[in-house]
């Protein structure tokens, strides 16, 4: 069953800064997951600036969860990144392992986000 969902112009103009976000976050996960790939870091920063400006725009709407989504997904690979780089220097390898895991667990709440934006679905809390 396909229903036509009408969004308001305020609703619209937070799906499109949803779109960019998840853009601009998808940009740097796919590098960090292909090896020899890097996005720049300054990608990750605009993304998580707009999202931290404009998620007030959406209190009370279904895109809230969207924004904090994003955001919490930054903030946890943020926390993970630095958590496991006491790994790269004891050994590569470890730290190797352990960078790619949390980048595909990045990549896969990036995906799973923007067809849930796609689709005008809130994501779980």
């Amino acid at each position: 069953m396909n229903d036509l969902v009408t969004l308001s112009e305020k609703e619209q103009g937070l799906k499109t800064i949803g779109h960019i976000s998840y853009a601009l976050h998808a940009i740097v996960a796919v590098a960090a997951v292909l090896p020899g790939a890097q996005a720049s870091i300054v990608l990750l920063l605009i993304a998580f600036i707009l999202d931290l400006v404009k998620k007030d725009e959406a209190t009370g709407n279904w895109q809230q969860s969207h924004f904090a989504w994003r955001i919490r997904s930054v903030l946890w690979a943020g926390i993970l990144y630095v958590v496991t780089l006491p790994l790269w220097l004891l050994l590569f390898f470890p730290g190797w392992i352990a960078w790619a895991l949390i980048s595909l667990w990045f990549l896969y709440r990036v995906v799973r986000g923007w067809v849930n934006l796609n689709s005008n679905t809130p994501m779980p809390q």
